[in-house]
């Protein structure tokens, strides 16, 4: 039995750790990406990336903040979880929306540019920031991470409705990346643009290691009882959130040939014309 526990307690330090230097490395990502997409003129795909590093960055930094906060005091509040599940879900607006746009100009190019409103990518993103608030903070509030709660039908009800939103988007983000990649590889007749591998690869990465955090969410008083897939669901977690900046920077390299990261970003989303001007990605 105490052999059992010793190797239950060398694990979960050797996962506390490794989720913790994966969410270092995605903070200097992150802020990287942040700092040069922030210092120049943004394109219509360029204002969905800044805000989607913004949110990773919050994700990351909450649970640094917060695992630090634990190793020092040896405690965990219910805080912890809401605040870091916050800008992820905000991460996933963007992502559905990012897809959604990117898929949509990819297949009806002319049609889409044409009837796009110039400001839509801010408008989305700060929809994402202002309804994500009530959508994660109601039902946390309701079912007692906050405070005291609101009684079982409440935090039920309110549960219920903020599962079937972050399950909406994250239908969204994978249809759409699946019918991207259906159509550049086997409809499209043109060269596959470089944003292809940014949109496919964020899809794939969200699927495979987002998606298991928005299910410790839905079904979370059930992990408790299990606290080995709040671990695991958190690592990969913090892998979604920190291995974005590789996608950006190996879709916009080139072999062979050092550069500025700024120089990347901009040929990963086809925003390679002068003087930061904005081309419409679906022309590229």
């Amino acid at each position: 039995m105490f052999g059992l526990f010793g190797l239950w307690k060398t694990f979960t330090s050797v996962v506390f750790y490794l989720t913790l230097a994966v969410s270092l490395g995605g903070l200097v990502g992150n802020g990287l990406v942040l700092w040069h997409l922030g210092l120049r003129k943004k394109g219509p795909f360029s204002i969905y990336l800044l805000h989607l590093a913004a949110a990773d960055f919050l994700f990351l930094a909450c649970h640094v903040a917060f695992s630090i906060v634990q190793a020092v005091l040896d405690s965990q509040d219910t805080l912890y979880f809401v605040l870091t599940f916050l800008g992820f879900a905000v991460g996933l607006w963007l992502l559905a929306t990012f897809s959604a746009e990117r898929c949509l100009s990819d297949l009806f190019p002319g049609c889409y540019w044409g009837c796009r409103p110039r400001h839509t990518s801010g408008v989305l993103c700060t929809l994402g920031w202002v309804l994500t608030l009530p959508v994660i903070l109601v039902p946390a509030d309701a079912c007692g991470l906050l405070h005291r709660g609101k009684g079982l039908l409440a935090c039920l009800r309110y549960h219920v409705a903020s599962v079937a939103w972050l399950l909406a988007l994250a239908c969204v983000a994978c249809t759409a990346g699946l019918v991207l990649f259906i159509w550049v590889a086997c409809c499209s007749g043109r060269q596959r643009p470089r944003f292809y591998g940014i949109a496919l690869g964020a899809t794939l990465l969200f699927f495979f290691c987002g998606l298991p955090f928005v299910i410790y969410w839905s079904l979370r008083t059930l992990f408790d009882i299990l606290p080995l897939l709040p671990l695991l669901a958190t690592l990969l977690a913090c892998i979604n959130s920190s291995w974005k900046p590789l996608f950006y920077f190996i879709a916009g390299r080139k072999p062979g040939k050092r550069e500025p990261l700024q120089a990347v970003l901009q040929r990963a989303l086809g925003e390679e014309a002068t003087q930061g001007l904005s081309l419409p990605l679906g022309r590229v």
